[in-house]
């Protein structure tokens, strides 16, 4: 599906498409769009058991991002929002061609940063697994930036742990 987010009230669609899918019931918002998911398929529950038994985390969510080629990208930003349960890392499943993930910390951002940390560059490759533990999300942002000579697609899977509202 086309993905879109919202800045400052205005509505724009983002450069790769999204699909989510989760434990019934399930939604997430980020960027000012929310999410619900679509029941979980038997490729992505038998996925979502193997980084389950590879991490010992539980998850109940999946963001899949589909980068169609170099061009597709994301911006630098932080999952931090309200809906995930922040004592659970966040993994991170790559198909298809390899790309750059940038780690950038958040005091040596911009033309005002307060520190000098150099980015974390990490090449992720067809098959691998990333896993943000936390405090990552509090210190870290993190992109994928454009990459020309990408020719071919790549998949990935972010899954979560959402916190299920109890009021």
């Amino acid at each position: 599906q086309e993905a879109k987010v919202e800045v400052f009230g205005k509505v724009y669609n983002i450069p790769r498409k999204q699909a989510t899918y989760g434990d019934k019931g399930l939604e997430y918002t980020y960027s000012g769009v929310t999410r619900i998911a679509c029941s979980w398929t038997p490729t992505l529950e038998y996925i979502r058991d193997s980084v389950t038994t590879a991490t010992g985390q539980t998850f109940n969510f999946v963001l899949i991002n589909r980068y169609k080629d170099g061009q597709d990208h994301m911006g630098e930003h932080r999952d931090d929002e309200k809906e995930l349960d922040p004592s659970c890392p966040i993994a991170s499943v790559s198909l298809g061609a390899a790309r750059d993930f940038v780690f950038r910390h958040r005091d040596a951002r911009g033309k005002h940063s307060s520190r000098q940390i150099e980015p974390v560059k990490l090449e992720l490759t067809h098959g691998s697994l990333l896993l943000m533990n936390p405090p990552t999300n509090t210190y870290w942002y993190h992109s994928l930036p454009v990459r020309k000579k990408v020719l071919s697609p790549r998949i990935n899977l972010t899954f979560r742990r959402i916190v299920l509202d109890s009021s």
